[in-house]
């Protein structure tokens, strides 16, 4: 089955972060700078009632981005991953996930901390970020094993 859709860009990203290179990755990268979603003035109106949510999901389009592989390596462990078990760029659909803290609103403008994105990157919807997943029952898979692999070698 093979099914195809369109979709197109509400705003795009202000960033920091002119190239990949830029983005902080791998073991405890931390994403803390500070960006802009600029929503297309068409769009402005469905950001009714988002100042009241401290933060937001960013569904976004890896633009830069050409083709994709089904096993990832990434930077975060020395060993390979399915990249739907990753945070690869380099996937079937190039989407991009992004939580970010939601700083204020000027208009059709959100400044936001926590930007991982590269300027200009189409934005495709925003959500208010809620977690029904208490905190105890969330599990890190390969993650938390590559940070005991990397702690060990730290000691």
């Amino acid at each position: 089955m093979s099914l195809t859709f369109e979709f197109r860009a509400v705003g795009v990203v202000e960033s920091p972060h002119a190239t990949t290179e830029q983005i902080p990755k791998g073991l405890g990268a931390e994403h803390t700078a500070e960006g802009t979603l600029l929503i297309f003035e068409e769009f402005q109106e469905g950001l009714m009632d988002i100042e009241g949510f401290s933060h937001l999901y960013v569904l976004w389009v890896f633009h830069h981005v050409d083709s994709f592989t089904l096993i990832s390596h990434p930077p975060s462990d020395d060993r390979p991953h399915g990249v739907f078990a990753t945070r690869s760029p380099r996937r079937p659909n190039p989407i991009g996930l992004t939580v970010v803290e939601l700083l204020g609103r000027e208009g059709n403008r959100l400044r936001v901390r926590g930007v991982d994105m590269l300027d200009g990157t189409p934005i495709l919807d925003l959500k208010p970020y809620l977690s029904s997943v208490p905190p105890e029952q969330l599990r890190r898979g390969w993650l938390a094993e590559a940070e005991a692999r990397a702690a060990r070698r730290d000691e």
